[in-house]
């Protein structure tokens, strides 16, 4: 019996139709039955469903006589399938890579639900991807399962079938089918989550849904759009027959109300014939299963009314109220366009005016992580500018919520002020480690210094064209221009340089000198790292771990973060764990509080904390390059590496080539801990390899070569050798060193 039944119903795809099996039989999970339907398709279909048949003994054949529907084929698939769970897809859309591995993990970590629902992402016929914009309630935060009426958000997501995936026994125990006529989700859908004992979420993109320019229903005139009334009527006699569910009816007739008055709106949908007919009918179905009671205050007062007006079939009333708030609308949105029109254009006049006076050759300016706070390599190079050039003024560009975080020294700029303008108009340097407005027109005799940000194991620049779910509205085109107005680009390696000259290609002069701010871990002393942990709260004599995760290009919300009271608990009262959020998950809940746990997600400078540590645990991090140069211990946990590669895409195979120990689970984490091959020899053999090639300019005068290179234009000093360098000792450690016997059983590439 196969994990999974992958049921398609195919119907004039041909075009599309191979690709959407490839990409099923394909997917890195093979434990599944893909069971193609013909819906008597008029084109290729059938042959093409033939020939995979013929070739792969996974995929099953079924060809109906009629075209019945989209309905009637699926549930020709359905009699067929034998698996555990059934997966829909439609003919003209594709499983994302990985998606059934993903969708398995899932499920055995939430005890096996009756339903899952995961995410989806519309790939138009431009190219462009979107993800769903209700992604934000897939978020797998609380129980693993749950009924629906602990998240009954869910019930307001596409209710469509093939966003799911199904116990086969549930699926059969209730009845489930489908029926004829368009929208034959409908009826499946709403039963199928209102009954089930457990659900659960998938945060997690796991079909591309095609939007076709032509042929797809939701670009189809035509009067068989009636059939959504039937279908909803299919759904409250559902009710009627479970009067445990009857609490749903208010729910699901605000649904109801919610879809009639899209579909009503759709002018590509109902033909101007059938409109009269659709809003009566409409206003009967509204009518007769409204619920007394009190509307849902969660609808906005303009939604509430079209609602109302339908229902009382009032199509002149609910006409006028519709050019009323479309007009509305546009005088609100002309207003603030006009507004901000205004002050954009006495803005830009300023700026061009600014442009026509002399630059200031003393004026520096300086950014960080779109207008952060003081940060990163320009605040290093900002400091050691006025420590060897005290002539020199400096203005920092940030929000003003990070304002607090500047030095007094240096002069706050707000984004889009005028000081702003004048400032990039007049400033002879501008150093930053993204980019600045994209209005800048940089003049002759202007330095523009490009720091970067990390070292790049994930792929960068052009190098991302042909990873669209990696980068949905990178504008590459931009990203040149930006790129053209580089004079210097900071890099920390050889391995840096040649990335970033093929990645990012311009006339901009390369600078191989190291991070300006990984001097600090060569500056400090261990006076500072011990005050450093008594100011974070980290307790005498603990072993501080640093849990410093990436993003993940393939997910909306912060992926789930370690059982940290278990790995706590398995460890003993020696360990201390600092966990710091990704910035792209910024505003995320915290972790469950525990005394050896501090969430330093907030602390403003990551370099401090890499100091107060004594082992950084990351994933694929270019973190691990910094903390590299401090000669610490690093462990990596990468348990999703084949969804990260095939997301993002690397340069190299981190697991072939790591700083340290590999973890795959939570499991080898704790053990690697547990056993002390964190800082075993093995260890410090692969952090020696990975100092060899990645840190071999980190000596802690980065940001004084790059000063007197750009800003003083004088020679800079040589590079220390590896072996003569002294980072900064961790603090003394409560943790025993490992025995002989603790080095037998590591996890090593």
């Amino acid at each position: 019996m196969p994990r999974f039944s992958v049921i398609v119903p195919a119907y004039k795809v041909q075009a599309y139709l191979q690709e959407s099996l490839d990409s099923v039989l394909t997917q890195s999970y093979p434990d599944l039955e893909l069971i193609v339907v013909d819906d008597a398709s008029p084109d290729a279909c059938g042959s093409i469903i033939d020939d995979y048949a013929a070739r792969d003994p996974r995929v099953t054949a079924v060809h109906l006589a009629h075209n019945l529907g989209l309905g009637p084929a699926r549930n020709a698939g359905l009699s067929r399938a034998t698996g555990d769970y059934l997966v829909f897809l439609d003919g003209d859309d594709t499983l994302a890579p990985g998606a059934l591995q993903a969708i398995t993990d899932r499920l055995k970590a939430t005890g096996s639900p009756d339903v899952l629902v995961y995410d989806y992402a519309r790939t138009y016929w431009t190219g462009e991807t979107i993800r769903n914009s209700l992604s934000h309630r897939l978020r797998e935060e609380g129980p693993a399962s749950f009924r629906l009426a602990d998240r009954p958000a869910l019930l307001g997501m596409l209710m469509v079938v093939w966003n799911k995936t199904y116990r086969r026994e549930y699926v059969e125990r209730e009845g489930l089918s489908f029926p004829p006529g368009f929208y034959e989700d409908t009826p499946w859908t709403y039963p199928a989550l209102l009954a089930a004992e457990s659900v659960a979420v998938l945060d997690r993109v796991c079909v591309h849904y095609r939007q076709r320019r032509t042929g797809s229903i939701l670009t189809t005139s035509t009067r068989r759009h009636l059939d959504v009334f039937d279908q909803y009527d299919r759904v409250f006699g559902y009710l009627a027959t479970r009067p445990e569910l009857e609490r749903w009816r208010p729910a699901v007739h605000r649904r109801m109300a919610e879809h009639f008055c899209a579909l009503y709106a759709d002018p590509r949908r109902l033909p101007r014939a059938a409109r009269a007919e659709f809003f009566a009918r409409a206003s009967a179905l509204l009518r007769r299963y409204r619920v007394p009671g009190p509307r849902p205050l969660s609808l906005s007062r303009t939604d509430r009314t079209r609602h109302l007006l339908m229902r009382l079939g009032t199509r002149r009333a609910y006409r006028v109220l519709s050019l009323l708030r479309s007009g509305s609308l546009t005088a609100g949105r002309t207003g603030m366009t006009l507004g901000r029109g205004l002050r954009e254009t006495v803005l830009r006049l300023h700026y061009r005016a600014q442009r026509l006076l002399p630059l200031r050759p003393e004026l520096a300016v300086f950014s960080a992580y779109w207008h952060g706070g003081y940060a990163c390599n320009p605040a290093a190079i900002e400091a050691k500018l006025r420590e060897l050039a005290p002539r020199m003024r400096t203005a920092w560009i940030c929000d003003p919520a990070h304002a607090a975080t500047l030095p007094r020294e240096t002069t706050f700029l707000r984004p889009g002020s005028a000081a702003y303008w004048a400032a990039l108009a007049r400033a002879t340097y501008l150093v930053t480690n993204v980019n600045f407005d994209r209005a800048l027109v940089k003049r002759p005799g202007q330095i523009l210094v490009q720091t970067q940000h990390g070292t790049p194991l994930k792929r960068v620049g052009l190098d991302l064209q042909d990873r669209p779910a990696a980068t949905p509205t990178t504008d590459f085109a931009g990203l040149l221009r930006g790129a053209d107005q580089w004079d210097y680009l900071l890099s920390s390696n050889r391995h840096s340089t040649l990335v970033w000259e093929k990645a990012v290609p311009a006339s901009y002069t390369t600078l191989e000198y190291g991070y300006p701010r990984n001097d600090v871990y060569h500056r400090a002393t261990q006076a500072d790292v011990l005050e450093l942990r008594e100011r974070l709260g980290i307790p005498p004599g603990s072993t501080a771990i640093l849990y410093a995760p990436t993003h993940r290009d393939y997910r909306r919300s912060r992926p789930a973060h370690p059982d940290f009271d278990r790995i706590l608990r398995d460890l003993g009262p020696r360990y201390t764990i600092l966990t710091r959020t990704h910035l792209t998950y910024a505003g995320s809940p915290s972790p469950e509080p525990h005394p050896r746990l501090l969430d330093v997600s907030s602390h403003p400078s990551v370099e401090e904390l890499c100091l107060a540590s004594d082992a950084l645990v990351t994933d694929y991090s270019s973190l691990m390059f910094d903390y590299a140069s401090l000669d610490r211990p690093i462990v990596i946990h990468a348990d999703d590496w084949e969804a990260y590669e095939a997301s993002r895409g690397t340069y190299f195979d981190l697991r072939a080539f790591p700083p340290g120990a590999i973890a795959r689970t939570e499991d080898e984490l704790v053990d690697i801990f547990s056993t002390g091959h964190w800082q075993g020899s093995r260890s410090a053999q692969l952090r020696a390899s990975f100092r060899t090639r990645f840190c071999t300019h980190d000596d802690g005068q980065a940001a004084e070569r790059v000063v007197r290179r750009v800003f003083l234009s004088q020679p800079t000093a040589p590079v220390t050798p590896l072996e003569d360098r002294r980072p900064t000792p961790a603090a003394p450690s409560a943790t025993p060193e490992p025995t002989l016997a603790h080095l037998t059983t590591s996890r090593w590439p």
